[in-house]
């Protein structure tokens, strides 16, 4: 037959201190506010910050170059990426890939033809075909070949067509843009030439270059080069995250330059990621005094009713079974404590969401789960907390 705690609950005297189990149940609900919140933000600025680059499946693409002080200029050994430097990001845990951007090591000039008359000294690179976010199977050069495929940056062609009405030359449309046919003037160290076909086959978004296949750009340094070791002035790092405070910490200590557009976002998050981690450390120390003041009352409570439960166990009652009910008084207000806690973090949420954010699609309006299951465990910490608490006081009595 079970027993009942009804006739026993009389026997203990929970008027005294009350002011301490009522600040005990104030800094408990404070202390879970400021938890439960401090996690919501944190994700909330994870999933405000964590997307805004452009991506590719799941990944996103950053130029890097090392940055060129007044010490190091005119300086080709320390401005330009050895193997050791590539070597060393790849094996970085925020890095999931790294391709050098190899340029021409000799006079290129590109011209326009009939369609667009102009000549300009220019430049030309290659990397890895899968960094490049337009690849068409057409981009492809073996030696021999006079036609050599292009892939143009869509940022060269709206310039162009800003200066072109200047200069007379003619606009032109994406579509025309790979209709038109170029000349690749590669220039030995002698003065002599040899003249390419060129092509434009693809617009690229992510790099802002003249993309030529690496088998031409490394034939042609071979052939037109003043030199034969080829060293890259620019990485491409794929990363999952551009915005990983690892990844912009390394940069900064590494003096590495890159696209601030691309991570402008970064610092930003790495300050609101600490202000909402420092706020959740305090919230869980507050949670933690109060759990404490609260033991305080009960080892009170249990002290001034020393002599009815040793009565009570004298009678029978087993230790594991008054400590059971003593924590199990409490439940129902652990409950409603967090319950508030929860409620009213689900208010804030809803009000930054409409009014801060309004509505933006990055982020939801009810709680994510995490917030749920550490409610959840606040409400499981404090009954154990107590619960071993009180079995402790009574055994020492029993």
């Amino acid at each position: 037959m079970a027993l009942s705690f009804q006739p026993v609950k009389p026997l203990l005297q929970t008027g005294t201190n009350a002011a301490s189990r009522w600040f005990s149940y104030i800094g408990l609900g404070i202390g879970v506010l400021l938890l439960l919140c401090s996690i919501q933000m944190y994700i909330n600025i994870q999933q405000l910050l964590g997307g805004d680059s452009p991506r590719k499946d799941g990944f996103d693409f950053i130029s890097i170059s090392k940055t060129i002080t007044d010490e190091t200029m005119g300086q080709l050994e320390k401005n330009l990426f050895t193997e050791p430097d590539i070597k060393e990001m790849e094996g970085k845990p925020f890095v999931d890939g790294v391709s050098p951007l190899l340029a021409n090591n000799f006079r290129f000039q590109l011209s326009g033809g009939a369609l667009v008359p102009f000549v300009s000294d220019f430049f030309v690179e290659s990397l890895d075909d899968s960094f490049i976010d337009t690849v068409p199977p057409s981009f492809t050069w073996q030696p021999g070949d006079r036609l050599v495929p292009i892939i143009i940056a869509s940022d060269f062609l709206e310039i162009y067509n800003v200066f072109a009405p200047g200069y007379g030359l003619p606009q032109i449309s994406e579509a025309t843009a790979t209709t038109l046919g170029l000349q690749l003037i590669c220039y030995r160290p002698d003065g002599s030439k040899e003249t390419f076909r060129g092509r434009v086959v693809a617009l690229s978004d992510r790099v802002n270059s003249i993309i030529v296949p690496k088998n031409f750009l490394n034939w042609a340094n071979q052939q037109f080069g003043t030199t034969k070791e080829i060293r890259a002035s620019r990485l491409y790092v794929k990363t999952k995250d551009a915005n990983n405070p690892d990844f912009l910490s390394y940069l900064e200590q590494k003096h590495y330059k890159v696209n601030k557009d691309k991570t402008k976002f970064g610092r930003v998050k790495q300050v609101l990621q600490g202000i909402f981690s420092g706020l959740g450390i305090f919230g869980l120390l507050v949670v933690i005094l109060a759990l404490m003041l609260f033991s305080f009352y009960l080892q009170l409570m249990i002290a001034r009713s020393k002599d009815n439960l040793q009565l009570l166990l004298v009678l029978g009652y087993s230790p594991d079974w008054l400590s059971k009910n003593v924590a199990r008084r409490f439940i129902p207000v652990y409950i409603l404590v967090v319950f508030f806690a929860v409620a009213f973090t689900q208010l804030m949420q809803w009000a930054f969401h409409h009014f801060a954010m309004f509505d933006r699609e990055e982020i939801s309006t009810p709680l994510h789960w995490s917030v749920f299951v550490t409610a959840g465990f606040l409400i499981a910490l404090s009954l154990v907390t107590n619960y071993r608490m009180v079995r402790k006081l009574l055994y020492r009595m029993a």
